[in-house]
C-alpha cells in the first residue's frame, strides 16, 4: 500500500464528496479549505470570498491502486476547468477549479494533462485550473462530512450531485469500488 494526498478544488465540495467516496483505492476524502490567507476559517468566512480559500478536497488515495493522473481524469470529468472562479450557480474564488500539488511530479502530471486535454479541444475554451504548491489544509465543519450520503434526497442534491454521481458510473465505471455500480 502506497498512501499519497491530493488536494482538489473544483466548485462546492459537496459535489464532488460524493464521487470521490466511489473510487476504488480512495481511502479517505475529507472536505475543507486551502489557498487562503486566514487561519482556520469557518465556512462562513470562506463564503465571503475574502479568506482567499478554495472549498478543496483532502483525498487520501493508494497510489498502487489508483494514480493521481486518474484521479485528474475524474477531476477534469465532473466540473467545467474552463470557468474561472465559478461551478455552475456558485460564483466566487471559493469555487474556483485548483490543483495543490504535494510533489513535484503531481505538479508535472497535472500540467501534462492539462496540456494533453486543451490540445485534444475537449472544451472550447482552455482549462483555466490554478496549479499551485500545497501549502495548508484546514478541515471543514462536521455537518459538511458526507453531505450527499447524509442530504441525498434534498433538492441541491438531486439536482446537482446525483447527476455527477451518474456521469461517474457511465465513464469511470471500472473505477468504482466493488459494489459501487449505480
Amino acid at each position: 500500500m502506497s498512501i499519497e494526498k491530493a488536494t482538489l478544488g473544483c466548485g462546492c465540495f459537496w459535489c464532488y464528496e460524493a464521487v470521490y467516496q466511489q473510487l476504488h483505492g480512495v481511502e479517505e476524502v475529507l472536505p475543507g479549505y486551502s489557498g487562503g490567507v486566514q487561519s482556520n476559517p469557518s465556512y462562513e468566512q470562506v463564503c465571503t470570498g475574502t479568506t482567499e480559500h478554495a472549498e478543496v478536497l483532502q483525498i487520501q488515495f493508494d497510489s498502487d491502486q489508483l494514480s493521481f493522473r486518474t484521479l485528474l481524469q475524474v477531476f477534469f470529468s465532473i466540473h467545467n476547468p474552463t470557468t474561472l472562479n465559478r461551478q455552475g450557480a456558485d460564483v466566487g474564488t471559493q469555487y474556483r477549479s485548483v490543483i495543490y500539488y504535494h510533489n513535484e511530479k503531481q505538479k508535472s502530471e497535472a500540467e501534462k494533462l492539462i496540456s494533453e486535454i486543451n490540445a485534444t479541444q475537449q472544451w472550447d475554451k482552455p482549462i483555466v485550473t490554478e496549479i499551485t504548491s500545497f501549502d495548508i489544509f484546514y478541515e471543514a465543519e462536521e455537518y459538511h462530512h458526507n453531505y450527499y450520503n447524509n442530504h441525498s434526497t434534498q433538492p441541491y442534491c438531486q439536482a446537482v450531485i446525483s447527476p455527477k454521481l451518474a456521469k461517474l458510473y457511465k465513464e469511470h465505471s471500472n473505477l468504482l469500488k466493488p459494489g459501487k455500480d449505480s
